[in-house]
């Protein structure tokens, strides 16, 4: 039978990440593909206690919730929130299954077939996944090491009049970047004279490999009226409890909070329950200390291992935090073809093709250093470099 998909479907496409993560599983393979925190430090018996509070609770925890989210959880973000220089409420503040249903939720409000998207280049491929299915036009803007140039992004928004501007400005994913403080706060400006929206992503920042604090661009909007901010407990406790968050202007959240309802009524008010009870008893803080004490160990073991590349023809910046390194080769180097002689010989990454908006460089790749432990990462990249050098033959 030949179906008849919604027109909106063309603009639909797979995972370039969830492609290669269903072929190396058919092996044994060492991953450096996926975006995936370490399982070696999920805090099982935190989670299982916060659980059991749940349980523990009465029958009113199995009930429907509230689409907002469950109110205990979303005022203990707040003081999450003000640690990070950003005002908000609870009122202002709507729990997700996840940041990725955020970027959705956003784009679903905001875009029409047509409307244009600000976006660095390159970026996180699942938000240009998401916005193209809306019928968006993506648009980047020039950006170096400390971010969007601001020249080039004032142009643009005079030329196309973006519905919004998608920033990951804290260890972006896949590059690994941090913008600078006087690239946030002139972002803000941009917005407020232009009347433009940001969208916030920053599901890295606090896996910071130092005591510098960045702060989000969100708390230069000191009116709390042009960028919405984004996160997630995804990094921090588990992935699969699938909650996140977001904060902005109230009308904003507001307009997601009824796509929401028309989405999935509210996220899993068990598990929202269950993270409530987790930043109530755990010591997350500490938690996350440790893993930032973890990643920057085998971060380092990954780099060292990177030094035996001839620097003439790769280059990559040591990230400050996060869970990715970006390299660069030579011109000439097509990494996506160079894929399958690296997964035969036991090892995978995601090519950079896929994070680009518009022109692809093949040469660049991404790997995470974050999920494979230390003497896997030294096992994977004595892999991955001969197959780099071209010196293995499969």
């Amino acid at each position: 039978m030949k179906y008849s998909f919604a027109e909106q479907t063309k603009h639909y496409s797979s995972s370039a990440v969830r492609d290669i993560l269903n072929v190396i599983q058919q092996g044994n393979v060492i991953s450096f593909a996926g975006g995936l925190p370490s399982d070696d430090f999920f805090p099982i018996e935190a989670v299982q206690s916060a659980y059991e509070k749940v349980f523990a609770s009465g029958k009113s925890a199995m009930q429907y919730g509230l689409t907002e989210g469950f109110t205990p959880l979303r005022e203990a973000l707040q003081e999450v929130m003000k640690r990070k220089g950003i005002e908000s409420t609870v009122e202002t503040t709507l729990l997700t299954t996840g940041s990725q249903q955020v970027i959705d939720l956003f784009s679903r409000v905001m875009l029409s077939e047509g409307d244009v998207v600000l976006t660095e280049d390159p970026t996180y491929l699942a938000a240009l996944q998401v916005f193209r299915s809306y019928g968006a036009k993506v648009v980047s803007v020039n950006s170096d090491e400390d971010g969007m140039v601001p020249e080039d992004l004032e142009l643009k928004i005079k030329k196309y009049q973006p519905k919004f501007i998608y920033i990951v400005p804290t260890f972006s994913n896949p590059v690994g970047k941090i913008w600078s403080t006087q690239r946030r706060q002139k972002l803000v400006e941009l917005c407020y004279q232009y009347n433009v929206l940001t969208l916030e992503d920053d599901p890295y920042g606090e896996l910071r490999f130092s005591d510098e604090v960045y702060p989000p661009v969100a708390s230069f909007d000191v009116n709390r009226t042009h960028v919405l901010y984004t996160s997630t407990f995804s990094k921090t406790v588990v992935p699969a409890l699938r909650s996140g968050w977001v904060t902005g202007p109230a009308e904003v959240i507001g307009m997601i909070s009824q796509g929401k309802q028309m989405t999935d009524l509210h996220s899993s008010s068990i598990d929202q329950q269950a993270l409530y009870y987790i930043m109530r008893d755990f010591d997350l803080q500490r938690h996350v200390q440790t893993l930032r004490e973890e990643y920057y160990r085998r971060m380092t073991i990954m780099r060292d291992c990177l030094k035996r590349l001839d620097p003439g023809l790769f280059k990559w910046q040591e990230p400050k935090g996060g869970m990715f390194m970006w390299i660069e080769g030579e011109d000439n180097l097509d990494v996506t073809k160079l894929l399958n002689a690296a997964v035969k010989n036991g090892v995978a990454y995601v090519p950079g093709a896929p994070f680009y908006v518009n022109e692809p460089k093949l040469n660049t790749f991404r790997i995470n250093f974050s999920h494979s432990t230390p003497e896997n990462i030294k096992l994977g990249m004595d892999r991955l470099v001969p197959v780099l050098l071209n010196q293995v033959t499969v």
